[in-house]
């Protein structure tokens, strides 16, 4: 089996802090960072209220100038927010001036609020899901096809030459569990596939699904990179453990935590995205829990 890799997500916004104050926090994680982390990775989200707070692209631009051993990658992307096409020649770019760099994470959108407040149309669920799929074959197409030429229900290309084509191919993840369209999705057209916050035997059941639509369309589906986001908590002392009722973390003792990452990797997880609470959390975690899997 493929051995286990990390990668930070950064904050995009915290109330604790001012702007700067979460330019250095995000400063201090990455540089606490061991070698058996290999990417950072970024929130798609426009506003939390008043909080300031990061946008996506422009900050992973940022980051990968600034720390050119790791791969960076948006997680995710809403796909509502930004032409498809112009995504995928602003990721085809980036890919070209990093060397090879980029993982473009792409999801259906979500958070009503920030379409509303920036003037984008929030249509139901189901037009969302149409239009992450045409996104996706957007993309794809433009990074593999010169020219590209695509007329779907929602989005249109029309020879679009995407030069420089990226080499290697910049790998397409789709995050979501939906069982019925979003895995079916990520089946047809992604190359990583990321779930979040769950227990392992609930990312099992979504990835037993996922190989079944896999097996309905003749797709290999080792293929697909498995990967998984949470929160990570782990202290030397369980009272000092954080927990949330509402959302599963990766919580407890350092040989806890390890034996949870196991039983995601014994389901065919490789890499994990992990937020940290704070930077003793993040520095105990790269000493007790990283050796194991190193």
């Amino acid at each position: 089996m493929a051995t286990v890799d990390f990668g930070l997500m950064l904050r995009p916004s915290d109330a604790r802090f001012t702007f700067d104050e979460l330019i250095t926090f995000n400063q201090m994680c990455i540089q606490a960072l061991s070698e058996g982390f290999s990417t950072l990775w970024m929130e798609d989200h426009l506003q939390w209220g008043a909080t300031e707070s990061l946008e996506c692209l422009s900050t992973l631009a940022y980051l990968a100038g600034m720390y050119p051993r790791f791969t960076i990658g948006t997680l995710v992307l809403a796909q509502s927010y930004r032409n498809p096409a112009l995504v995928a020649k602003m990721a085809a770019n980036l890919h070209a001036l990093t060397g090879g760099r980029i993982i473009l994470g792409l999801g259906a959108g979500w958070k009503e609020d920030e379409y509303r407040a920036y003037g984008y149309p929030f249509p139901p669920v189901k037009t969302r899901l149409e239009q992450l799929e045409e996104a996706a074959q957007i993309m794809k197409s433009m990074w593999q096809t010169q020219p590209a030429t695509l007329h779907g229900q929602h989005y249109h290309i029309q020879n679009a030459y995407c030069s420089p084509q990226p080499t290697p191919n910049i790998p397409l993840l789709i995050g979501g569990g939906g069982e019925q369209r979003t895995l079916a999705i990520v089946a047809r057209y992604a190359d990583w596939w990321n779930f979040n916050s769950c227990p392992p035997e609930d990312y099992a059941r979504k990835a037993t699904i996922l190989k079944q639509h896999c097996e309905r369309i003749g797709r290999d589906f080792s293929e697909i990179t498995l990967s998984y986001l949470g929160t990570v908590s782990v202290a030397s002392d369980p009272a000092q453990v954080a927990r949330n009722p509402q959302k599963h973390f990766v919580a407890g003792t350092a040989d806890e935590v390890i034996r949870e990452i196991e039983q995601f990797h014994a389901i065919g997880v490789t890499h994990f995205m992990f937020r940290f609470l704070d930077i003793p959390t993040l520095e105990y975690f790269v000493s007790h829990v990283v050796p194991h899997f190193q």
